[in-house]
């Protein structure tokens, strides 16, 4: 088993390839996105930054982002939506790219000739989107959400992106790949950002505790500035029972995908992931350790296939 900390390649503890390692320039970010302006305030510290215990200004602030940085120049999802921090998600895409590369030759396969596997996509459509504007990445978005899918479908038209994002409606709650995955269709990785909470009780709770921690008192409606729906942040079980689930279908696609990944928000969830990745006999699993700041999450990735069997894949795949 492979663990890797990427907190030992930058000082921030992003990725190297990730945009985010300086502060924002507000000045800047301002110019692709006045309405951002309203937002900006200054800290105890004498510098610019916004509240990000309001919503409408963290929406504000990936809408700027997201144009400045990505080229994408319409995003809009409505309230109570997952809303996500672009800096974190983005850096899932960039580690999707290395262990890509590790299983061709040290090479970061760019464009259509790659597709990634969003479950869970949601929304705000936000690793596709990254994905495709930092790689050219095709991307499958797979939700349960009928309404998610549908605003996710309006920010790929209105960025002219139809023909590199398709969305995919799952009908049963029960499989993540099922039902999905076609029929001699091959995906190259798989991504997803778990619920990672059991109940709705326990996300309201985890969210007193960020905002305590964070210094804010406590407001009168505690809200997630992030937003998110129930299937967004919560599943029966919470996060390792979703990803045992996870693991156990992959063993059907085994030979369809090269490689599983998943987001762990939970470190005493890695013992039991390690031993559900033994019992389904995949043949190789990395742990990467990824922060932000004072974040710390982890992405697991695992594969059914040998060496031999990624190099036969890459070579189909991306050199042909």
């Amino acid at each position: 088993m492979q663990i890797l900390n990427s907190s030992l390649s930058k000082k921030s503890g992003l990725h190297p390839r990730n945009k985010h390692h300086s502060p924002y320039d507000f000045e800047q970010l301002i110019c692709n996105c006045p309405d951002l302006k309203q937002f900006v305030i200054i800290n105890k510290f004498n510098n610019q930054t916004i509240d990000f215990s309001n919503p409408v200004a963290v929406k504000t602030l990936n809408q700027a982002l997201l144009k400045h940085f990505y080229h994408v120049d319409v995003w809009n999802i409505p309230d109570n939506y997952l809303c996500p921090p672009i800096p974190g998600r983005v850096d899932y895409i960039h580690y999707l790219a290395d262990i890509l590369a590790e299983s061709n030759n040290g090479l970061i396969p760019n464009g259509k000739k790659t597709t990634v596997l969003d479950i869970g996509v949601g929304a705000n459509c936000i690793y596709p989107l990254l994905g495709h504007q930092e790689y050219k990445w095709n991307f499958i978005g797979a939700d349960i959400d009928n309404k998610a899918l549908k605003i996710a479908s309006q920010i790929i038209n209105v960025n002219s992106l139809e023909k590199s994002i398709e969305l995919r409606l799952q009908n049963n709650n029960n499989h993540m790949y099922k039902g999905i995955i076609k029929p001699n269709e091959f995906i190259d990785i798989t991504m997803c950002n778990p619920p990672f909470h059991s109940s709705e009780n326990e996300a309201q709770k985890g969210t007193e505790r960020k905002w305590k921690n964070l210094g804010y008192n406590k407001m009168k409606h505690t809200t997630l500035n992030f937003g998110g729906q129930h299937h967004e942040l919560w599943c029966k079980g919470g996060e390792s029972a979703f990803i045992t689930k996870m693991i156990l279908e992959s063993i059907s696609f085994s030979n369809q995908c090269l490689w599983f990944t998943t987001l762990v928000a939970k470190s005493e969830h890695l013992s039991h992931i390690y031993s559900e990745l033994k019992k389904a006999n995949a043949i190789s699993v990395k742990t990467i350790i990824m922060s932000q700041g004072n974040k710390i999450s982890r992405l697991v990735a695992w594969t059914f296939q040998n060496e031999t069997q990624q190099h036969q894949w890459s070579s189909s795949r991306w050199q042909s």
